[in-house]
């Protein structure tokens, strides 16, 4: 029995202290490449850099613990860690380049002193790049780690307070970024904030009542153009090389006339109409949860998008009175309609669909029951060969996000609601209430993080939206159709409408 055990517990033991050392090694190289961009260019002694060294590694350990915290996946998360990481070395490295610049054309010039150039150096960048890459609580830590450094790079605690007002100001410009237009927005911002904070500076330093001040002015206006004009050409270039996903390239995917969209118009318009109301479903709840309702509608656009491939054998495209299911057999069909989560995610990847709506098309079912087919397999087979309830359902994952959890209790809602002959807000309410209780029950929800407070207010969202799309209309004088009335040998006769 020790024998056996053995062999697992050192694997086990040498995969943790794989991990260590790589989290090890990333920390080691980005605190040197850190370093080495503070002291460049200054002749100090080998202690004062290995103590700069030390200084550096331990705000990155703290940043760490921080993401731990609040994101607790990033322990697996290499790639963020990366992103982080580049984002923290490239910015200040950008910096320095700056500020080396803008020194020499001022000493060129010799009328003001070249140290005022630290208040154009575009620092804010990192923190704008940061919030629409990651998330603003990145962004806030990324600030607070940047100013620390700054400081440490010239020796000025004032500068830090400079680099924290215009980084806050340029991250909280860029939340909900929609259009690449707002980049342009936040970094006025930043100009208008690096102003002030650099006029209370100069005032704090009994410069504020001379010709400096106009000077510092200037550059610090300019500091929020040339932060725009970074973020606006490096933000592409970061979303290709580390596949991140921002609103902004969201906002791209939502037009209707992308290739894909318009395939499933084309190929399966049932669906098409499905994932439309979905995605206006999901984000009404997502607004209501917090969580990005732009990020919920995408999703919801894209996750029937494998039902191009068969698109009549699903019911909201059939058209026919028969349906192709009734010729074959219920594990047949099973088989066809768990096929288009497969066949989703492979036409997303096909179209570079980014990874987080992929992830929500493989989720957007869990591991829930096909119920039609499985009671109809179980009544078409007799007690001596039973049917497996495993050969029905979805194989998952079940929704590891609360987005992805929005578009699994959508979509179950949309589809059983057009079942209803009767849609007052009363049966609206008793069937929302019965198709999430059975997401939840089904243990669908068990990795989202959605509260009991959440579900609530996903139901009151559903039931109002659902109750407004299925509102009665009145009978307009002269369109009245009759049950045996052929609309198409015999049009109504059109009356004035008054």
């Amino acid at each position: 029995m020790k024998n056996i055990k053995l062999p697992d517990q050192k694997k086990h033991f040498l995969h943790i202290n794989k991990n260590i050392l790589l989290k090890v090694a990333l920390l080691v190289v980005f605190a040197a490449v850190l370093n080495i961009s503070l002291i460049w260019g200054k002749a100090i002694p080998v202690e004062s850099i290995a103590g700069a060294f030390f200084i550096t590694a331990l705000l990155l350990l703290i940043l760490y613990k921080d993401f731990i915290r609040y994101k607790p996946q990033i322990k697996q998360d290499y790639k963020l860690l990366i992103l982080i990481g580049v984002l923290l070395s490239g910015n200040l490295i950008i910096g320095r380049v700056f500020f080396y610049a803008l020194q020499g054309i001022i000493e060129l010039a010799g009328t003001f002193d070249s140290f005022f150039a630290v208040y154009a150096i575009p620092l804010a960048m990192g923190s704008m790049l940061a919030a629409l890459l990651i998330d603003i609580h990145t962004a806030i830590v990324f600030t607070v780690i940047t100013s620390l450094l700054a400081g440490l790079w010239l020796g000025d605690p004032l500068y830090s307070i400079f680099i924290f007002a215009s980084g806050l100001t340029g991250a909280f410009g860029v939340i909900r970024c929609k259009k690449r237009s707002a980049i342009w927005r936040a970094g006025f911002y930043v100009g208008l904030v690096s102003v002030s904070t650099a006029l209370v500076i100069a005032l704090f330093r009994e410069q504020f009542f001379t010709v400096n001040s106009l000077f510092i002015t200037g550059l610090a206006f300019s500091n929020g153009i040339i932060v725009a004009t970074l973020v606006s050409a490096l933000l592409p270039l970061f979303e290709y090389l580390f596949k991140s996903t921002t609103d902004i390239s969201l906002l791209e995917l939502l037009d209707l006339n992308q290739p894909l969209m318009r395939e499933l118009l084309m190929e399966a318009p049932g669906t098409y109409h499905h994932s439309i109301i979905v995605g206006s479903l999901a984000e009404a709840a997502a607004e209501a949860v917090g969580v990005n309702p732009l990020l919920a509608r995408v999703s919801s656009y894209y996750h029937d998008i494998g039902k191009i491939k068969m698109p009549d054998y699903f019911v909201e495209n059939q058209i026919a009175v028969v349906s192709k299911h009734d010729k074959i057999t219920p594990r047949m069909s099973s088989l066809i309609l768990l096929s288009h989560v497969k066949e989703g995610v492979e036409l997303a990847k096909k179209h570079k669909i980014p990874q987080v709506i992929i992830d929500i098309i493989q989720q957007h079912h869990g591991t829930s029951v096909q119920t039609f087919f499985y009671q109809k397999a179980r009544e078409q087979h007799d007690s001596l060969t039973p049917v497996a309830e495993e050969d029905f359902r979805y194989p998952g994952p079940k929704p590891q996000t609360r987005v992805a959890a929005l578009v699994l209790m959508a979509d179950a809602v949309e589809a059983a609601s057009r079942v209803l002959s009767d849609s007052s807000p009363a049966r609206v309410a008793l069937l929302v209430d019965k198709i999430i209780n059975h997401c939840f029950i089904d243990g669908q929800l068990d990795n989202c993080e959605l509260t009991l407070k959440d579900i609530r207010e996903i139901k009151t969202n559903f039931v109002f939206l659902l109750s407004s799309m299925y509102h009665k209309r009145i009978n307009y004088p002269g369109f009245e159709i009759g049950k045996d009335e052929d609309t198409h040998k015999r049009p109504a006769k059109a009356q004035a409408l008054k």
